[in-house]
Parts: structure tokens; sequence; C-alpha cells
């Protein structure tokens, strides 16, 4: 059975009708609408009837409407068009604290260039008021954009009280209209802007195509430069598939407004008071009337919105917030209404649509009831047994592994405010930022110890446990050490999954440990709201042969015994589009152990090691700089990385754990200019299980090399090497 559609305000599927309208565009009428050929003429013919049918839903002249790509083009061509036409009248601009980024960025960028925006608060309800921005216009004024609806609560704003106070004043009005287009009736006569946008995917139109209505006399500077397409106001061939798609949605919305708002509130309506009826304690958000008709914000105190959503895998809808290990990312409308964290956290947003039926409501309603009674606090906990089913183990995290570590600038804080230990058997300390203690236990014997768990970064249980335990053995291996025993440490939510998957978890650890040569004797286990799994692992270390990650030298070479990406690639396999090859390998190299690598790096004296896990290559190789008091020379094209990381790098499929990693280095790190941000982002992955970063001399790193080879650690390469201190710390070229 498909999920249930439930983010209607996120997008809408097209209808059948407006498919039908595009297809003779896509298959025969493929002219250029700009050539003056039949097949031109059909094209341009196309357009102009699309642009009459969007004029008839608002009512307004056809030469006021242009296209556009979308609603971001649309917002963005309304406000900096009026900003830039209008500058000699004044360099203010007013919009609210609730509005799309489509809105909010461009109001930011204008301010670089030394315009000045006013954001205006909102009520508890999300609701600007009108007071307020007649309060705001100064002399300078010259724009005011407030939205129609906002799209997560669905509050409606007093859109035409607030055009007749800036018209009052002479000021130009702008209203995004793309969320209430579609759901109620929308008019330039009723609203009174003076422009308006539109996105055709939000009103079951096809995406990448919008509108602009721009009142006539109102001047705009061009954003697209070009030919004089669009009454030369945007240049660019006509996307004709599309516009014509973008018309039919336009006249179908003007047909059966009526009939669908209608329908609309009722499945909305059902569908809150059947969660209102379960869960009394629970908070709707929005203003109680004006609302849009599909749209439900309801916050369930107690319970964290990613949670519900990564177990309703049956209904398809939004959070109002994300939760982190160090940080609560709350959306900036409920921030701006002030809705309590408590409330906040737990926010979903449920939107329906024209195609919403009443027995999905009803089965929707049963499962958001399931589901948030047994995460609930104020609920008994229901205790899960039997066999496990198709559990995607991925679904039940916030985050992903090692992108789940607190940001590094935050853990740095904390640190250097504790004591520095004083006891002279410590041999290795807080001060390397090792990963692992050595302490001495006699002249020469030392015992390493080194706790790391994660959340899941793999769907399958087994695979879970066994990476995790070789991302624990890693810094064990990382130190010279030879690994002893080990204990578990589990997180596990009872009340969320079958037991049978924690012996899944613990059945891969052992494997690992197994593979090590040690066992695991124990451990400690706490109910939590997601399955977490490590180990903390002892060691046993030569108090001669002691690696640390603080005695590179200059003039060294640095080895990478992994290929890099696995954050990247496990990001993408949570969202299920990573092919089958591919999740093998990127499974096979987190669970790969670093024990041959170490073997053979303890046969060749190597001056510091360190292995790459959360905080990335650049990240650890800084910290290896840093204590070492030397400089790193890299050489971006001999950095290795898993197959298609760089394609999905590309597409923005990237762990926050990464983003958080190359905003802590970038001060620290020059780029060669042929560098792409993707790449960076890249280099600074948030690794699981990550390889060895060694620094060995000159002389010796062939030597290391073929060793590693001989142990079958094919991938093993010298990526760069040790120079003496400069700034910046590390060059990547």
């Amino acid at each position: 059975m498909e999920p249930i559609y439930l983010d209607y305000n996120a997008t809408t599927p097209i209808d059948p009708a407006v498919s039908e309208a595009m297809l003779p565009f896509i298959l025969k009428n493929f002219g250029n609408p700009s050539s003056m050929h039949a097949y031109g003429l059909a094209a341009k013919r196309a357009v102009e009837n699309s642009r009459k049918q969007i004029a008839d839903l608002l009512q307004c002249n056809i030469d006021e409407i242009i296209f556009t790509s979308g609603g971001s083009e649309s917002n963005n061509y309304a406000i900096k068009g009026v900003a830039r036409a209008y500058r000699e009248k004044g360099n203010h601009i007013i919009t609210s604290q609730i509005e799309h980024p489509a809105v909010t960025e461009v109001c930011q960028y204008l301010e670089n260039e030394g315009y000045k925006v006013t954001y205006l608060p909102v009520d508890e309800f999300g609701m600007v008021n009108p007071k307020d921005v007649e309060m705001a216009i100064s002399s300078g004024t010259i724009l005011i954009s407030i939205m129609h609806a906002n799209n997560e609560v669905g509050t409606i704003q007093p859109v035409r009280e607030i055009a007749e106070i800036a018209h009052q004043q002479g000021i130009i009005f702008h209203s995004d209209c793309a969320q209430s287009i579609g759901k109620i009736p929308v008019t330039v006569p009723e609203l009174g802007v003076d422009l308006l946008s539109i996105a055709g995917h939000k009103l079951y139109g096809p995406k990448g195509v919008g509108a602009l209505y721009v009142r006539s006399g109102i001047k705009l500077e061009k954003l697209i430069h070009g030919a004089n397409h669009e009454m030369n106001r945007r240049a660019g061939t006509e996307n004709v598939i599309e516009i014509a798609g973008l018309g039919k949605a336009c006249e179908l919305v003007r047909t059966n407004i009526e009939k669908n708002q209608i329908q609309l509130r009722k499945l909305r309506d059902r569908l809150e008071k059947k969660l209102l009826k379960e869960f009394p304690s629970a908070k709707v958000n929005g203003h109680p009337q004006k609302r849009l008709p599909n749209t439900l914000s309801i916050s369930f105190p107690g319970v964290e919105a990613n949670t519900i959503l990564s177990e309703l895998n049956t209904i398809a809808a939004s959070a109002g917030a994300a939760c982190h290990s160090d940080q609560i990312d709350v959306s900036h409308v409920l921030s701006a209404m002030k809705v309590p964290i408590e409330y906040a956290m737990g926010t979903i947003r449920l939107s329906v649509g024209k195609f919403t039926t009443m027995e999905e409501i009803d089965r929707a309603s049963q499962e958001i009831t399931t589901v948030v009674s047994r995460l609930s606090q104020n609920k008994p906990k229901i205790y899960l047994t039997g066999e496990k089913s198709e559990i995607k183990l991925t679904q039940f995290t916030h985050g992903l592994g090692c992108a789940c570590k607190l940001r590094p600038q935050l853990l740095e804080e904390v640190i250097k405010k504790l004591p520095v230990p004083k006891d002279k058997n410590i041999l290795v300390g807080v001060e390397t930022s090792d990963d692992a203690a050595v302490y001495k236990i006699s002249e020469k014997e030392a015992v390493v110890q080194t706790v790391d768990f994660f959340t899941p970064i793999v769907d399958d249980p087994f695979y879970f446990g066994a990476i995790a335990a070789a991302n624990s053995l890693s810094d064990i291996y990382a130190m010279g050490a030879k690994p002893l025993f080990a204990l578990n440490i589990v997180g596990f939510p009872s009340n969320r999954l079958p037991l049978t998957v924690l012996e899944d978890i613990l059945r891969g650890a052992q494997s690992k440990a197994k593979e090590a040569g040690i066992s695991i004797i124990g451990g400690h286990t706490v109910d939590d709201t997601e399955p977490k799994f490590g180990l903390a692992v002892t060691g046993l270390v030569s108090t001669q042969k002691i690696l640390k990650n603080n005695t590179a030298r200059n003039g060294d070479v640095l080895i990478l015994t992994k290929p890099l990406g696995t954050g990247i690639l496990s990001t993408a396999l949570k969202q299920g589009l990573l092919e089958d090859d591919l999740s093998r390998l990127l499974i096979d190299t987190m669970a790969l152990l670093n024990k041959k690598a170490a073997e053979a790096m303890s046969e060749i004296e190597v001056h510091a090691c360190t292995d790459i896990t959360g905080f990335g290559l650049i990240g650890h190789l800084l910290e290896m700089m840093n204590g070492s008091g030397t400089s790193a020379l890299i050489d971006n094209k001999n950095v290795p990385f898993l197959p298609q990381v760089d394609a999905f790098a590309a597409a923005n499929i990237i762990p926050g754990g990464t983003r958080d990693n190359d905003q802590y280095t970038k001060s620290s790190v020059s780029y060669a200019s042929k560098i792409s941000e993707s790449r960076q982002l890249m280099l600074n992955d948030a690794q699981t299980s990550g390889g060895l970063l060694i620094s060995v001399p000159k002389n010796r790193a062939d030597k290391l090399l073929k060793l590693m080879q001989e142990r079958g650690i094919k991938d093993a390469v010298i990526i760069g090497r040790v120079v003496s201190r400069s700034s910046p710390i590390v060059r990547v070229e």
C-alpha cells in the first residue's frame, strides 16, 4: 500500500487534466514561441492561452502576467526588481518574520547592498498586525512584502488591509500567494496587491514554472537579461510545456475552487478532531478561523517530531522542528510565533489535498495515534516482542552515525574549561586530541582505553553492530596498541523496536570482536528514544611504541588507508538512493577493521597516527598538525573517495556533521581556487569507521605501502606531506 500523502503544502501531484494539456507540447508542438512558422505559432498560442487562463483566475489584465521558473524566481524578481527600480525614492523594505526563504533571503541579500529591512513580528497565531506595518513605514519605504498564507501553519494574513495602508503612503505592495492559490479564492481586485507570486507545483501544476502578476505602471529592473521575451521583462525561451500545464491548473482552480475549499476543510477538520480527541494536550498552531482549509500544524508535547515521522513510514508529512544531539532546530515560523519549545519540537504539519480521501484521513489518524501514544512520555511504555519484519534501522534515528557528534567548536569550549589531570601515569590524555587514553601500568606496558558509540548508519542491525564495533576498535589500532577486551554500550528504544533487533546488533559486534581476537564481556544498557551502539575497548601497548597524533614531523608524508565519503553515502542510503552494489561496498568499507593496516604500521617506525572518524579528514588532520606544531600540504587529486560520492555531494546529499566540520575548519584551511565547494565538503565529510591517517618518514613510506598491499589494504595511498609551520595550517592543492 502506498504511503498516505499529507504534504500538499510541500508540493501537489499533477492533475491528470494538466498532464493531458501538456502532452501535445511534449510530443508534437515543440516549436519556439518566438519563431514565425507554424510550429512556433502553435507554441506561441499555447503561451498566450495560458497567460489568459491565469489572468482570468486573478481577474487582472493579460499583459500583467509574466511567466517565471517558479515561486522563488517570482519573489526574487518582485523584490529585487522593485528595490533597484525605485532606489532613488528610498531603500527601506518591510516584510515579516514568517516569510518563505525566497523572500527573507532576498531581503537579507539586499541588506548587504545597503538596503534597510524591517522584519515584522507576528502574534501567537502567526498573524501580522497591520498597525505594526503602519508604524514601520518611513519616508524611505519603497516596498512591503507580506505572504497571503503561511506554508507551515496556514494563517491567512490581512493582505487587503495592509495593501490599503501601503497605497495610502504610495508604497508598492507584494504578496507571495504560492500557498493560497488553489485552496482559497485569490483575485487581484480583492487583495489590492501590486505584485503577486504564483508557483505551479502548489496548485496541481508542474514544478519549475510560475508566474508573477505585475500591476500596470509598476517598474521592475530586469532580473534575467537576454532577448525581449515576456514583453521584454524576463529573457529566455518560454517553457511552453510547463506553461501550458500552469495555465490549465489555474483554469481548474477557477472552476472548482468553491467545491475544493469545502472538501479540504472537511478532510482537515476530521483529522484535527480525531487527533485532539486522542491527545487533548496537543496544540493546533495557526489562526483558529483565518487559516488555510487544508493545513493542520499540530504539536505533541514531550515527543520529537522527527521521531514521529521516522515511524510514520506509511504517511508523508513534514516536521516543524528537527532534534539533533546538540540542538533543536525549530522552524522560523514557530519561533516567531513563540511556540513553547516542548510543543515546537513535537510539531508536525499535515496538509491535505483534493486527491485525499476520507478513508486515508481515518487511517492516518489511527496510525498517528498509535505512534504518538507509543512515544508519549505521558503514556505507559509499550514493550515490543516477537520477530522483526522489514525494519530499516536508519529510520529510527534523528541523525546519522558520527554526524550526530557534538559540533567540534562546542565540544572544544566545554573541554577547555575542565581541569587537566595531573596523574604522572597518564601518558596520553586530553591534551593531544587522541581518541583514546593511555595509562602506564609498568615501565614497559600501558593500558589503552577508548569508548565510541553512535546511531545507525545502515539499515541492517547486524551490520550496524559490526560497523560500530569496527569503529570503536579503530581507536585502539590508531594508538599502536592491541585490543584485549570490550564492553557493550547500548541505548535501545524497547517501545519502538523488538528486542530481536538488539540481538542482531550484538551479534554483529561479536563478529568483529572475534575477527579482532577479543571477547565482549558485558556492558551497559539504557532505554533510549533511538538505537545507539558502540564499545568501550581496552587494549595494551608498549610504553616505547605508543602512537599519538601530535608527533608528526616536518618532511613526513601522509598516508590514508581507506577511501572517504562514508558520511555522504550513508545519508544517501538512509534516503533510499543507493544501488545494492554500492550499499554493499559502503558497508564492507565501514566494517573493515584497521587491524591489518595497524599491523603493517607496527613494523615500520612511523611518527604519528589518528583514525578518520566524525570530524572528517581535514578536522583530524588539523588536530594532528596543531598538536605537532606543523602544517600539511594535501594533494586533492590523490585523496581517495568511494564511488559516486561526488555526485551525491553535488546533489546536496550531505549530513549535518559534514557541514559543521567544514565551518569549523574553514579558518585554518586554504583550498586552491579550482577546488569546488562540494569537494571541500567531501574532504570534511564526517566518517564512520574510516581509515588510519599516518605520518611516516618519506624514506619509509613506500615500504609501508608495500606491506599494506601485501596484507590486502589495497586503498592505502599517499595524500600529502607534512611541512614546517605556516598559515594556513592546511593547504589543499
